[in-house]
């Protein structure tokens, strides 16, 4: 059965989703990549937390999920898949100052694709563009230029200088199978996971938290928590009744 929070986003197409409608969640709106987007969050806490020492328990519990995660998403290919990305590659390949040495086409996003993107809540501005204020306090020429050069990288490396094809878009029974198979609501919502959990990976890592505490805890300081401390166990049957 269809998710009824998924109606909205459905109105005028039952084949695919429209992209900035209404997810039936407040504050919530139809992601309008949400495939690549997963798999670039996916491949991304991979890459990060192959980086723990092999006995992290954060480490085995977090790379089995996204592994699994990774699979159900990849495994599902939208309609002329195949064909855009032998197209994509052939650009990846070209730009590797962008998108690096090697790069997967599976594994790439670039922020290009949200370009033709309008949140409904950004329309009721008239269109003016405002003039941003400069930064605080005084520049020297010298300043303004290093400012240029670092924003002028900061563009190029985003991908908006480059002729990017997006992928075909997932249909919405492929979307819905998606969602079945992870089992954490509507895509939207396990995309903010995934995007969570790729920030938490890089918290997680600068505190070494698979390393030994400075300060060993007292002895028997976690008894009370352990299982079956202040509980009795199941009463033992009366004799000779099973």
């Amino acid at each position: 059965m269809k998710s009824s929070a998924r109606l909205l986003a459905t109105v005028k197409s039952e084949r695919f989703l429209t992209p900035g409608n209404p997810t039936g969640l407040t504050g919530l709106l139809t992601h309008p990549t949400p495939r690549t987007q997963l798999l670039y969050y996916y491949s991304s806490t991979l890459k990060k937390l192959s980086q723990f020492p092999e006995h992290s328990v954060y480490r085995k519990s977090t790379e089995a999920i996204t592994k699994q995660r990774y699979d159900i998403v990849a495994a599902i290919k939208p309609e002329g898949y195949e064909e855009w990305a032998q197209r994509a590659q052939k650009l990846v390949d070209k730009h590797p100052e962008v998108f690096g040495k090697d790069a997967d086409v599976r594994n790439v996003f670039v922020p290009a694709q949200l370009a033709e993107y309008k949140n409904p809540l950004d329309l009721e501005w008239d269109g003016r563009n405002l003039d941003l204020p400069s930064m605080e306090g005084t520049r020297m020429p010298e300043e303004k230029r290093r400012h240029r050069r670092y924003m002028d990288k900061v563009h190029a490396n985003e991908g908006n200088d480059l002729d990017w094809e997006n992928e075909p878009p997932l249909e919405a029974e492929q979307i819905e199978e998606i969602e079945n198979k992870i089992g954490a609501g509507l895509i939207e919502e396990v995309i903010e996971v995934a995007e969570g959990e790729n920030k938490l990976v890089d918290t997680i890592f600068e505190s070494r938290s698979w390393e030994e505490l400075e300060e060993k805890p007292p002895q028997g300081q976690w008894d009370y928590f352990t299982r079956d401390q202040h509980t009795p166990g199941t009463q033992a049957p009366p004799e000779g009744k099973n």
